[in-house]
């Protein structure tokens, strides 16, 4: 019998049954109605509704609340407000020296940009040209750079800080897929970052310049940045924002919120080669916002 997705899915040697299930149904499926849907559910501020939602994802994430600002589930405007909670002061201290970690997550992998590929998974590749919606000449920026790509689980902190200090160059809209992104997806779905909805934004910093990729996956009901609001899900075109002129310039503390997202996603890192860092993480590791990355 063929296979209807051959091409499409590649999957790993080591792929359960349910692996295979999960991922092949996500080909079938409308992942953006059902993001789209599950979006309109968290924003739902029914006390009966957004409280039972809240509670329950508590309960089976085991989501430590000691952490927010607000403690008391119940005072939480709607699922998302809970979803992309304030934490107290303190609660993730940033590095002093090199390269703060962006976000609360593990690192699904790291390590060298080579002839333009970004690593993904055993047998998964994808361009750097991909990733960064289709412009060669900032793709060439980063060859033979470094890369770092954080994956947030759905009990993790979900907003995005800033590495370093940087200022704001540009920001792309790349319209894509929802995939989900966990290791079974990245093990299986072939150039799976570069495939998804993502947010591209460029800022120069002390290390040259850095991209930041928040990439949006299934049931993520949109994300966010701290200069445009929310910028997915948009309409189905790129959007390229220039912000060296004539907008106001965006400039951000190390540490500062760049962006978040309404349920959970990955965060990638980009830096040129001749920015002079060394990871200070592996692939696999725990990893939280603000502890050092790179020096």
């Amino acid at each position: 019998m063929n296979n209807p997705f051959e091409g499409f899915i590649q999957f790993a040697d080591n792929a359960t049954l349910a692996d295979k299930l999960f991922v092949s149904l996500q080909y079938l499926v409308p992942k953006h109605l059902l993001s789209r849907g599950i979006g309109w559910l968290a924003e739902t501020d029914i006390p009966a509704v957004k409280n039972t939602l809240i509670e329950q994802f508590i309960r089976h994430f085991g989501v430590n609340m000691n952490e927010a600002v607000l403690q008391d589930y119940r005072h939480y405007r709607n699922f998302n407000d809970f979803f992309t909670r304030a934490l107290v002061d303190g609660a993730r201290p940033v590095c002093d020296s090199g390269v703060a970690c962006p976000a609360d997550g593990a690192i699904s992998q790291l390590g060298t940009i080579s002839h333009g590929r970004i690593f993904q998974a055993k047998g998964q590749h994808f361009t750097s040209w991909e990733l960064l919606g289709g412009d060669r000449d900032l793709a060439h920026l980063f060859d033979d750079g470094l890369f770092a790509t954080v994956y947030l689980s759905p009990r993790d902190y979900h907003r995005v800080h800033m590495p370093v200090a940087g200022k704001l160059l540009r920001s792309t809209y790349v319209p894509g897929e929802l995939f989900s992104v966990n290791n079974a997806t990245a093990e299986n779905v072939p150039r799976l970052f570069a495939r998804n909805e993502r947010l591209v934004a460029l800022f120069d910093t002390q290390y040259g310049e850095m991209a930041l990729v928040l990439v949006g996956a299934m049931i993520v009901a949109g994300i966010e940045t701290v200069w445009a609001g929310q910028v997915a899900p948009k309409r189905r075109t790129i959007e390229v924002t220039d912000y060296t002129a004539p907008l106001a310039p965006v400039s951000l503390d190390k540490g500062a919120e760049m962006g978040r997202f309404k349920l959970g996603s990955t965060a990638i890192v980009l830096f040129r080669k001749d920015c002079g860092l060394q990871w200070q993480a592996q692939p696999g590791d725990a990893v939280r916002m603000g502890q050092l990355l790179a020096s």
